[in-house]
């Protein structure tokens, strides 16, 4: 089974921005399509972002003109690049194969306001 980690969470202030990472072994990551996903206490998790093989992105509407998934082939590490963010974007982040696959421990981000 894959095992992903994510990194780069942390405590910002409302507008601020954090990159998160999400870093595998071996290439799976550089050709596989991915997602970055969010979830908070009592909430169901949610699919905020997602990126083909082939690099085509897709966002949620809460996040879309806000966050960037981009990949790094040559690091087999995706990222998520948070701007402008808001107290409800705080949550824990997970990344993980749109194929499926098990989760990570995630990577907290809190935005205070």
């Amino acid at each position: 089974q894959v095992q992903l980690k994510e990194s780069g969470g942390g405590l910002v202030q409302a507008g601020g921005s954090l990159r998160l990472s999400c870093a595998a072994s071996g290439s799976i990551l550089s050709t596989n399509a991915m997602g970055w996903y969010r979830q908070t206490p009592g909430k169901q998790r949610e699919r905020v972002a997602t990126l083909t093989s082939s690099g085509t992105a897709n966002y949620s509407d809460s996040v879309k003109g806000r966050f960037t998934i981009s990949r790094d082939g040559t690091k087999n590490t995706v990222y998520l690049q948070m701007n402008s963010l808001k107290a409800e974007d705080t949550a824990v982040y997970y990344c993980r194969l749109l194929s499926g696959g098990g989760w990570g421990q995630g990577t907290q981000v809190t935005v205070s306001s």
